[in-house]
């Protein structure tokens, strides 16, 4: 029995590709100006501001914390309202150090030909040389694009976070924008939802459809898996060559009215998105 392609709602994975005009207000580098970080290390600062510049809490929560005995300040409980710490000092929630350094989360849209591997020596161009002027902080990208991947591109120094969205058992949407060298066969679309083989890994789709009916090489698959260079192998395997790959949405963000190449600061309403997972 002839098996049919599975009908699916129709996915729209070219809406972030038709608006790539910069926004007006990010057409120029911003500074990031969310939390104010001591600056003197021997300048003395009150515990509960340097708890909420570690990025744990807020203030008056932090008040409660200091309360309930939870924070320690070179080893020692400080329970004490109003105490003050320098940045010499060791503060701690729960056995684990805070730092006051603040929290930085850019956005950027990722162009063909930038590495997202910073240590590699031999990268001509890396993805930190487009955001060198955001912040004053260090922050590093989440995960991989491969050097001819394009798209969008978490950086941060928010360590807990990376490791969120990079451990193995995250499994959130990611979609990308396929351009093949070939039309894509509708055997093929049923093999990947269906799922192949990749060496050691059975991998799946959750989605998969042409991005316009008259043009077969071009479409948008849905995925959830996390493995390194996983849509390019995929298709690789099927008998393809990508020749073009852009990621449209990654951990609820996409890169509406974002040019290539161009960066901006996450709103705080994305950034609680993000720690609160509340995303698909």
């Amino acid at each position: 029995m002839k098996k049919e392609f599975p009908k699916r709602e129709k996915r729209d994975y070219k809406s972030d590709e038709r608006s790539e005009k910069p926004a007006k207000k990010f057409s120029k580098p911003l500074k990031y100006k969310e939390k104010e970080i001591l600056k003197d290390e021997n300048e003395p600062i009150r515990l509960n501001k340097y708890i909420a510049n570690s990025g744990v809490c807020s203030r008056r929560e932090a008040d409660e914390l200091i309360e309930a005995g939870f924070i320690t300040v070179n080893d020692k409980v400080v329970t004490e309202l109003g105490a003050k710490v320098t940045v010499k000092d060791k503060i701690k929630y729960k056995g684990k150090l805070l730092s006051n350094e603040k929290k930085v989360y850019i956005l950027l849209n990722k162009p063909k030909d930038f590495v997202t591997t910073v240590r590699d020596r031999h990268a001509e161009k890396t993805v930190l040389d487009l955001v060198r002027n955001a912040c004053d902080e260090r922050v590093y990208p989440v995960g991989r694009l491969d050097k001819n991947t394009t798209g969008v591109l978490l950086l941060t120094n928010d360590g807990e976070l990376t490791k969120m969205l990079t451990h193995p058992s995250y499994i959130k949407k990611k979609i990308y924008h396929v351009h093949l060298d070939k039309p894509v066969t509708k055997a093929d679309m049923i093999s990947i939802v269906e799922g192949i083989q990749v060496d050691d890994d059975f991998v799946t789709a959750d989605a998969i459809s042409y991005v316009e009916e008259n043009d077969k090489t071009q479409v948008g698959i849905e995925i959830h898996t996390g493995q390194n260079r996983i849509v390019r192998r995929i298709f690789e395997l099927l008998g393809y060559k990508i020749e073009k790959l852009d990621r449209v949405y990654f951990a609820g963000l996409t890169k509406k009215n974002l040019q290539r190449g161009r960066w901006r600061m996450l709103t705080p309403q994305e950034i609680a998105m993000l720690k609160m997972k509340s995303f698909k």
